[in-house]
């Protein structure tokens, strides 16, 4: 294991959006959370659509928007770069989340990324500006987030297009059930090669989540994967052709349909609240630490 000249406790990156993912490994940095532009959304329709992609505007900006099929929400995530988590798209993601939660035409949510890239990780131009304070807002809202998916009470899979690197691959972690195209890519945390420690709440759901037999090497010697080892390790459920990707997700999502969605959230309630109260807690602390900071 190769040394490093200092711990970071946040996950950051020094590619740029139009940098390749595949390479943001082989330059010591890491890649952060996706980087989603929140936008204006107007209220989901209650008709169903007859099986026809009926987009509906979502947010502020074109890189989320939101389209309804076969009573499944598909949260399509695409801003055209390195779908890196910036506080506006971290906060659009959220709101689909949550009105899909009060939405009881809704069976589940498909988070789509773009083709090639699911999630880079955190939005750089905040996580090497060097301001601590911000660094650790956007990574307490990245947080919260994660929990808001985990702790979801209408299921969540994803449909992961490509690279899921960082804070994209605690995305994946998050979701219920995760689906990934078979296309050449990297999956995973890869904190400790490049000098960082991830927060707790990351930490968390790592060790919630992740394959026993994976934790060590996902985790403590941050191995990437690609999305068929993504399997194994637990950052994805199974692998299709890419050109199926989000049929089978949406698929896979109306499934869900079947579900009692009181019995479903009182369920996960149970099986997953200890984590999510605990990462609740984490979340606070960071926020507490990053206020701590600035005043």
């Amino acid at each position: 294991m190769r040394a490093s000249p200092s711990v970071r406790s946040f996950t950051t990156a020094d590619w740029s959006s139009t940098d390749d993912p595949a390479t943001a490994g082989r330059r010591g940095c890491q890649a952060p959370l996706a980087t989603v532009v929140r936008q204006t959304r107007g209220r989901y329709p209650t008709q169903p659509n007859d099986g026809l992609r009926n987009k509906v505007a979502a947010m502020s900006s074109s890189a989320v928007t939101t389209e309804r099929r076969d009573g499944v929400l598909i949260c399509h995530i695409d801003d055209g770069k390195a779908n890196a988590l910036s506080k506006e798209i971290i906060a659009a993601i959220k709101e689909v989340i949550v009105e899909a939660e009060a939405d009881t035409d809704i069976a589940a949510v498909v988070l789509h990324g773009r083709e090639g890239k699911f999630s880079a990780g955190f939005d750089l131009s905040v996580m090497l500006a060097g301001d601590l304070a911000a660094i650790t807002d956007l990574v307490s809202d990245g947080g919260d987030l994660v929990r808001t998916i985990y702790g979801s009470s209408v299921p969540v899979v994803a449909a992961c297009t490509g690279h899921a690197l960082a804070a994209g691959a605690l995305v994946l972690l998050a979701c219920d059930l995760r689906v990934g195209a078979d296309v050449n890519c990297k999956i995973g945390l890869n904190e400790v090669m490049l000098g960082m420690v991830i927060p707790d709440w990351a930490f968390t759901i790592a060790v919630d989540r992740l394959s026993r037999r994976y934790i060590q090497r996902s985790v403590a010697t941050a191995r990437i994967t690609s999305a068929q080892g993504a399997t194994e390790a637990g950052f994805l459920d199974e692998v299709v052709a890419a050109d199926e990707l989000l049929d089978v997700a949406v698929a896979r999502a109306a499934e869900f349909s079947s579900l009692d969605r009181r019995a479903y959230g009182g369920t996960v309630r149970k099986l997953r609240g200890e984590v999510l109260a605990q990462m609740d807690s984490q979340v606070a602390a960071d926020r507490e630490a990053g206020a701590a900071r600035s005043a």
